[in-house]
């Protein structure tokens, strides 16, 4: 029997159908700590930088400004989003130097996705907690990081150091876009750095609304 659950990639078009023409503006005064991310790459020139979970593309052409020397390359399980990413590629004249295709997070391989099986570094930002199979998700960015590199990940935090009133009132905005923040994130991490060879330093930032880890393999 043929299963009617939608896919992954079905889902996010229909949820994003619309939303990926206003995206960037309605998420940029909440998404925070994605420029601190993009400040703290740091590649060697010729180094490749990878994405999961790229959306409409706004931090793969903010670090394609910031590091010119850099190769920048992003997967996203939506078709449609991935659309609004490269025309607003084009539109910056970055097609020489971004790359993207479609590629769900939980299982998919770079060398076929790309056609370059590891990474100086990989970002997901604000990603894991859209996808549900975000364990497996962060274990496929570990996956994929080179020796010598880091996987960055900037997501919502719990806000323990906030107001009750806002954390109750921002996961009911969360929620309603079918986001969840990971209270056990950083365990996951710890985990993950610890049975893949990689080494974990894990921050809360601005007051517990924002959860940032780098993973870095030793080369």
């Amino acid at each position: 029997m043929t299963s009617t659950r939608p896919s992954d990639a079905e889902r996010m078009d229909r949820h994003y159908r619309y939303q990926r023409f206003i995206y960037d503006l309605t998420r940029t005064h909440y998404l925070i700590g994605r420029k601190h991310l993009i400040t703290d790459l740091k590649p060697n020139p010729g180094e490749a930088i990878l994405e999961i979970g790229c959306g409409t593309a706004w931090n793969l052409i903010r670090i394609a400004e910031r590091y010119p020397a850099a190769n920048i390359y992003g997967v996203d399980v939506s078709n449609a989003m991935l659309d609004t990413a490269r025309a607003s590629i084009e539109r910056k004249s970055l097609a020489r130097r971004i790359q993207v295709a479609q590629a769900d997070a939980t299982a998919f391989s770079a060398a076929d996705a790309i056609g370059i099986p590891q990474f100086d570094r990989v970002v997901f930002s604000y990603a894991l907690s859209m996808i549900p199979g975000w364990q497996e998700a962060l274990e496929i960015g570990a996956v994929h990081t080179a020796p010598g590199g880091s996987l960055h990940i900037v997501d919502f935090g719990q806000c323990g150091r906030l107001p009750g009133a806002f954390k109750t009132a921002l996961f009911a905005f969360l929620n309603h876009y079918t986001v969840t923040p990971r209270p056990d994130l950083e365990n996951v991490c710890r985990r993950v750095a610890a049975t893949k060879g990689l080494t974990l330093s894990f921050s809360r930032m601005h007051r517990g609304y924002t959860d940032y880890a780098v993973l870095t393999r030793k080369i």
